[in-house]
């Protein structure tokens, strides 16, 4: 797994991920990076042009977004205090830029 570059945005509670990632093979990144991070995969939805899992983190649940036409990933949770989760992945995702 090969990101390019990560952003921590704290007012939408987000960390976004710019990588290499085809959507429509976007497991063989995911699955990959969820493991990376430690994070089990709770759930999978997909769209015409959208994926969004549900990941769990230390009893933490994290979204993982993928938009096509935008070709933009995230990660993002619903609550302010769970934002230190946040910036502690990005920390864990540093080695892979």
């Amino acid at each position: 797994m090969q990101l390019t570059s990560i952003k921590l945005d704290r007012e939408t509670l987000s960390l976004a991920v710019q990588a290499d990632i085809d959507f429509e093979q976007f497991e063989l990144f995911a699955e990959p990076f969820a493991k990376a991070l430690d994070c089990r995969v709770v759930e999978k939805q997909w769209g015409a042009d959208r994926h969004q899992w549900l990941l769990e983190f230390e009893g933490t649940h994290l979204q993982l977004h993928y938009e096509f036409y935008g070709d933009i990933c995230w990660l993002s949770t619903d609550r302010e205090d769970e934002y230190d989760v946040l910036v502690y992945l990005a920390e864990l995702m540093k080695p892979y830029l």
